[in-house]
């Protein structure tokens, strides 16, 4: 009797241990570059159980008894709970990374792919979690949280971008500065950006690498800003709409289609935004669709592309006098009303780029792009209609290899670009094209070769070595004139220019790390620059030249709570191109002989909590600041000497703040605040914009419903503080048109509703 009862229990006890155990199995991979993650381990908390990814990132784990978690985690993550039931069909499960491991944060500029710890660099770094801080109809806030970094908006849509002081002077849109879609040059065939016809929720990433970066980007003495579309999740369908609307008539509509796997992904956004606008005489009406896609034939190579549509239109309300701006802000200039100024830009942005993995050693990266645009501008005296295009291609290839085991790596490369404008200057007749002022037609060929060597040295020092020879030409002819009817041609060669930078990083230890650099570069003036619209030809003007030193510290400390990067630089710029207002109200340009540009710039932030087991899973506090002490050197105009004045259009101070906070069931808030003292808007430093303080938020939740639906409902409000202030100025502005009121107080509230298709 004994025996059988004990055989019987026995027995109930390996049945019941049998149907406890399960083999799960699975792959784990990052979320950004859905690359595998080699030595991720796959625990049960509290017990020994556990395991580790193999060279493909995939495990298998027998759970000898039955639990409802399963941890994920990989240092440089953040560790991921799931649930059992989740691995019984191979899941692919993506860690993202933690933003306090800064030495796991990788740069992808200058070539290298290095974590920030190890960056020779100034660098700012923008992902979701800081673009999300702000209503997503502009990215203007969210880059102004960059020390160093000013964007504008002079009228609704109409953007302008400074890094360290550069290119406040642009009319129109970005110049000065390299941008870059999807690793594809983003640039206008007239040498300037219009950042407008980018919408600001197709951007998930944002890198800007300061000052000149001619090792890898060739010309420009401002920087380079490197920004990447939003990208499909792996192991996933699925569809998306969103809905806002706010003050002023704001209305926004978005819809997404995503679908992708390990071999492929695919993702389709349309996005609808109207605006009345703050002033008179400043709405704005935006279409957007971009297509964007990547495919993994193997694991060596990678397919991309994006192709980027937007039909944008805008009106200008103009400048107004102090008086006026005081009187009434939301007034336009009534010249501006009775011209009915406007844009109205339609463009498309294809790049196509692959990666080759040839072995362990050699590696390339090639891309080719084309940029077609349209624009009809009516403005105060002058309607202007041009038709722009612009194709070329870049490719570098990166060798790497160990010399006494310390990594070598050598990238040889070279961009180039043909572009071609027809530009038609007619007489406005209220908001219509008049009698044929001037035909122009403008071909320029530029690019550049480059090539940079990267060396660790002994002591954990990394060095490196690079330059690019840059080559620009204008071919400038008028086709026909309103008084001659003329043809005659103007061209422009600028001499090869030679664009060196070197830069040494200390690495101190895991958690600090010191760095240094020196760099050149080369600045040609635009077409906007040399052919402006009043119909002459600025062949005089001169391309900027500028050598930039800089020595940084970033780290963390207290367990990577605390984070911290704090940059010091010494910029010359010699030639500098200044811009001036004539009576007509055209913007004309002149250089003025040299400015010094001295500056500090920090970020630091603190997370109080950052764990995603705990009610609150994110209380964060962060702050930026930049101080800029930005002199003319020589400049003389006419009989009057400006040597020693603040630079036009920069701000010493520039200080913000901001509060992050985050729960488990899916509430978050972001507050910020921006401290802005005044900005010089003259040369002569007699007209100053006044200092603002801004006060932002915005809140929401985030909320799964079953197993197919996500859903986000928020709302935020800008300028709580109702405070008048003038962002985007006219600098040097004909008759005392000086200020751009920016909005008052304004309210948005949105809907986002997802649905998983599969996963």
């Amino acid at each position: 009797m004994r025996i059988y009862l004990f055989t019987l229990l026995l027995t109930g006890l390996v049945t019941f241990t049998t149907k406890a155990q399960q083999t799960l199995s699975g792959k784990i991979a990052a979320a950004k570059t859905q690359q595998p993650l080699i030595g991720a381990t796959v625990s049960v908390p509290g017990t020994p159980t556990g395991t580790t990814t193999n060279s493909r990132g995939e495990f298998t784990l027998t759970l000898p008894f039955a639990t409802d978690t399963i941890t994920v985690s990989m240092l440089g993550y953040q560790v991921k709970y799931i649930q059992p039931d989740t691995l019984l069909n191979n899941a692919l499960i993506l860690l993202d990374v933690d933003a306090r491991a800064l030495q796991e944060v990788v740069i992808t500029g200058y070539a290298t792919n290095r974590p920030i710890q190890q960056t020779a660099a100034s660098v700012g770094l923008l992902t979701p979690k800081e673009l999300e801080r702000y209503n997503t109809t502009s990215i203007v806030p969210a880059l102004n949280t960059i020390p160093g970094v000013r964007m504008e908006e002079r009228a609704t849509a109409s953007y302008r971008l400074s890094i360290r002081g550069s290119s406040l002077r642009a009319p129109f849109g970005v110049r000065n500065v390299k941008m870059y879609l999807n690793d594809i040059p983003l640039v206008e065939a007239n040498g300037t950006l219009p950042l407008n016809l980018l919408d600001a929720g197709t951007i998930g990433r944002i890198e800007v690498l300061k000052g000149p970066a001619g090792s890898v980007y060739g010309a420009g003495t401002g920087g380079t800003v490197r920004l990447e579309t939003v990208r499909p999740t792996a192991g996933e369908s699925a569809l998306e709409i969103g809905s806002m609307v706010g003050s002023y008539g704001l209305k926004r509509f978005t819809v997404t289609a995503s679908t992708a796997s390990e071999t492929s992904g695919f993702l389709v956004r349309y996005a609808k935004q109207e605006l009345d606008g703050y002033r008179q005489q400043s709405a704005m009406d935006r279409d957007a669709v971009l297509l964007t896609g990547q495919f993994y034939p193997s694991d060596k190579q990678i397919f991309t592309f994006h192709t980027y549509f937007s039909d944008l239109y805008y009106q200008l309300p103009g400048a107004l006098t102090r008086e006026q701006y005081e009187s009434n802000p939301r007034a336009a200039r009534q010249l501006n009303i009775d011209q009915k100024a406007s844009l109205k830009l339609q463009g498309v942005n294809i790049g196509l780029a692959h990666q080759y993995q040839f072995n362990e050693h050699w590696r390339n990266n090639t891309s080719l792009f084309g940029v077609f645009s349209f624009l009809n501008n009516p403005f105060t005296m002058d309607y202007e209609r041009n038709a722009n295009q612009a194709f070329g291609g870049r490719t570098q290839t990166t060798y790497s290899t160990l010399l006494a085991e310390r990594l070598i790596r050598f990238t040889l490369g070279g961009e180039f670009q043909h572009s071609f404008v027809n530009s038609r200057h007619y007489q406005n007749k209220v908001g219509e094209p008049g009698k044929l002022n001037f035909d122009d037609e403008v071909a320029a060929d530029q690019g550049f070769v480059f090539a940079q060597a990267e060396a660790d040295l002994p002591a954990n020092f990394i060095l490196t070595l690079g330059g690019s020879l840059n080559f620009l030409q204008y071919d400038l002819t008028r086709v026909s004139d309103a008084d001659t009817s003329s043809n005659y041609l103007n061209r422009r060669p600028f001499n090869p220019q030679f664009s060196p930078r070197l830069g040494l990083l200390k690495v101190i230890s895991p958690q600090l790390s010191a760095h240094g650099s020196i760099s050149a570069g080369f600045s040609p003036p635009t077409d906007a620059e040399t052919r402006p619209s009043d119909g002459s030809f600025n062949t005089r003007l001169q391309a900027e030249r500028g050598l930039n030193y800089e020595v940084g510290l970033r780290g963390n400390a207290l367990k990577q709570k605390l984070a911290f990067d704090i940059v010091g630089f010494w910029f010359q710029l010699n030639e500098t191109i200044v811009s001036r207002t004539n009576a007509a109200g055209i913007v004309v340009f002149d250089n003025a002989g040299a400015t010094r540009q001295q500056g500090i710039e920090a970020a630091v932030s603190y997370a109080f909590i950052q764990d995603s087991r705990k009610p609150i899973t994110l209380l964060k506090v962060w702050s930026t600041y930049a101080y800029s002490h930005f002199r003319f050197r020589e400049y003389r105009q006419n009989d009057s000497d400006f040597s020693g004045n603040k630079l036009t259009g920069t701000p010493p101070h520039v200080w913000l703040a901001g509060l992050d906070i985050e729960s488990k069931p899916g509430f978050y808030a972001n507050i910020t605040t921006n401290y802005t003292s005044e900005i010089p808007l003259n040369d002569a430093n007699t007209v100053y914009a006044d200092s603002y303080f801004l006060v932002g938020a915005r809140g929401g939740i985030r909320r799964r419903l079953g197993l197919k639906w996500q859903t986000e409902i928020y709302g935020g409000i800008d300028n709580a503080l109702n405070k008048r202030y003038s962002l985007g100025n006219d600098l040097n502005g004909f008759g005392g048109r000086y200020f751009q009121a920016a909005p008052g107080r304004n309210y948005y509230v949105g809907l986002q509703i997802k649905y998983l298709i599969s996963k």
